[in-house]
């Protein structure tokens, strides 16, 4: 190859990977948070309730607020039921109970899978919650389970939406 081809393709090599960096940073949707807490070895014990912060600096937009569950296809149950216990800024401490399917008899798994582990993403508020106050906002998980520990549940988490207007 001669160097004027050699810095063509390098030239190209350099704008494929601009052009692909580009769209990775475009599908990323602006105005999202998600923490997800590992669950110690799989087994989530009742008083371990993993406790996700984040701090809300805009007050005029709409956000979704969904539930993460990561588990393994080992896992005993077609839901999991939870206590979210959250404290807005600036608000008394509140609580909600949930029951998040994982599964359906007919269909399987719910959620995205890959091999044996399943993600599931649960909307937790009827329609866009709009925060009265900027400032630190807590939200803590609770398994509510007849089994404890329950097992083959890998992380759990928050993600939090930005709707777009």
């Amino acid at each position: 190859m001669h160097l004027k081809q050699i810095r063509r393709s390098s030239g190209f090599i350099a704008l494929c990977f601009a052009i692909i960096a580009g769209y990775g940073t475009a599908c990323n949707p602006i105005g999202v948070f998600e923490r997800n807490v590992n669950i110690p070895q799989q087994k989530w014990e009742r008083s371990f309730q993993p406790a996700i912060q984040l701090d809300i600096t805009d007050t005029t937009a709409r956000y979704n607020i969904y539930v993460t569950l990561r588990h393994t296809h080992a896992y005993d149950f077609n839901n999991i039921w939870l206590n979210i216990t959250y404290q807005l800024p600036g608000d008394t401490t509140k609580q909600q109970r949930v029951d998040i399917p994982l599964a359906d008899n007919n269909k399987g798994w719910l959620g995205t899978g890959m091999d044996d582990i399943y993600e599931v993403r649960q909307l937790i508020t009827p329609q866009p919650y709009r925060f009265n106050r900027s400032g630190a906002c807590t939200f803590t998980l609770e398994q509510i389970m007849r089994e404890n520990p329950l097992k083959h549940v890998m992380n759990a988490g928050i993600r939090i939406e930005k709707v777009e207007q």
